[in-house]
């Protein structure tokens, strides 16, 4: 009897026990449930920088590798052979239209002047002695005093004085040309560069050129484009004005040091052949270049866009992301809530992205943070902005 006792409280002890240990386990995981709970409702929204999207007028666009070149150039060369004595100008320097460059030991060439001058005087002389005895031969000739045969030798020695005193008088005018070619002077104004023949060397026709001259106000800019574009574009504006600078595009050069000029260009001249080469159409660009930034010899990218321009989207680049679907950015609606966009992305203009479709203006892309949320989550936004041209982010407050 005390052994059924005893085994009967022994169950009972187990079973009191077993409950005890699930009551401790449920309130633990409740417990649990709860903190995680209040810790999640605790925890605020992170902060994601975003970027207010606008809008910008673009038109079709296209890229050319393009070269620079003067918009004159000349090669300056003696063109008398003598002693270089003077230098008028630092190598490197602007010069003026007309101004004294160099000059050539003129003495030889004075002298040559003077002696053809004074030849020049006896011929005259003799051509007028001539005219005179040719005047009385033919006053005397009517009443016999002389012969025909001595008149005709009166006439000839008359013309062939003549003909000596304009061959002297050519003679003179090369003369003072030549001496006139001991002074250089600038054709145009421009830049001049290096100076090949210091003062005391000897020079002439046949030495090479004495320094170049070029004029880079207005820069050229030669680019080629393929014959099939061409004619396209010849029977899209078949009714437009044939002058090249009547074409409805904007014009813009890239540097090679990737900043933009900031002069737009005009269309200047288009070739009127193809090269058979290269199946390409050789166009050439102007642009206003007073402060002389731009110099001939550049490889440069030169930017065409069409006039016709429509209102498109400009994000940065760190906003755009891929997938399978293709590109998408990240925005905060109204709830501050993420949401994808696919976008459709036309061409970079320095940091930024064109965006065709998938996004309006006014909408918040995210820029920073983009680790830290995902599609639906709650997040703070925080607007900053984006340099266009280095894609630098910087607060809002501190612009």
């Amino acid at each position: 009897m005390l052994m059924r006792k005893t085994a009967r409280i022994t169950k009972q002890s187990s079973r009191s026990l077993a409950f005890a240990a699930i009551s401790v386990a449920l309130t633990t995981t409740l417990l649990g449930c709860s903190d995680d709970k209040a810790k999640q409702q605790a925890t605020p929204p992170p902060a994601v920088s975003v970027f207010n999207v606008s809008t910008k007028e673009i038109g079709n666009y296209r890229e050319f590798v393009a070269r620079t070149e003067a918009f004159q150039e000349v090669k300056i060369r003696a063109r008398v052979e003598g002693e270089l004595i003077e230098r008028h100008f630092d190598e490197g320097s602007t010069v003026e239209k007309d101004q004294l460059l160099l000059r050539i030991d003129p003495s030889e060439y004075r002298s040559t002047v003077a002696k053809v001058k004074a030849d020049l005087k006896s011929k005259i002389a003799a051509a007028s002695s001539a005219e005179r005895d040719l005047k009385r031969g033919r006053e005397v000739a009517s009443d016999g005093f002389i012969s025909q045969s001595d008149l005709d030798k009166l006439t000839t020695n008359f013309e062939q004085a003549t003909a000596a005193v304009k061959a002297t008088e050519a003679e003179l005018e090369k003369a003072e040309l030549n001496l006139s070619y001991t002074e250089i002077h600038a054709p145009f104004t421009g830049r001049i560069g290096k100076v090949n023949y210091d003062v005391g060397n000897i020079v002439g026709p046949s030495s090479n050129e004495l320094a170049e001259l070029t004029d880079v106000d207005p820069i050229y800019v030669s680019f080629q484009v393929e014959e099939g574009d061409y004619i396209s574009y010849r029977q899209e504006h078949q009714t437009s004005e044939s002058n090249p600078q009547d074409v409805p595009i904007d014009l813009t050069l890239k540097l090679p040091n990737n900043s933009t000029f900031p002069n737009k260009g005009v269309l200047d001249f288009a070739d009127t052949k193809i090269n058979q080469n290269t199946g390409t159409v050789e166009l050439r660009a102007a642009f206003d270049n007073p402060e002389g930034i731009v110099m001939p010899g550049l490889f440069v990218t030169l930017i065409v866009e069409s006039t016709n321009k429509k209102e498109l989207a400009l994000i940065p680049q760190v906003a755009v992301q891929e997938n399978q679907q293709g590109k998408f950015v990240l925005v905060v609606d109204d709830q501050n809530k993420v949401a994808m966009r696919i976008v459709q992305l036309g061409r970079r203009i320095n940091a930024m992205w064109v965006v065709e479709s998938g996004l309006e203006a006014g909408e918040k892309v995210i820029i920073e943070g983009l680790q830290k949320v995902r599609q639906g989550a709650e997040v703070k936004p925080v607007e900053k902005q984006v340099d266009p041209t280095t894609g630098t982010i910087t607060s809002k407050a501190n612009s």
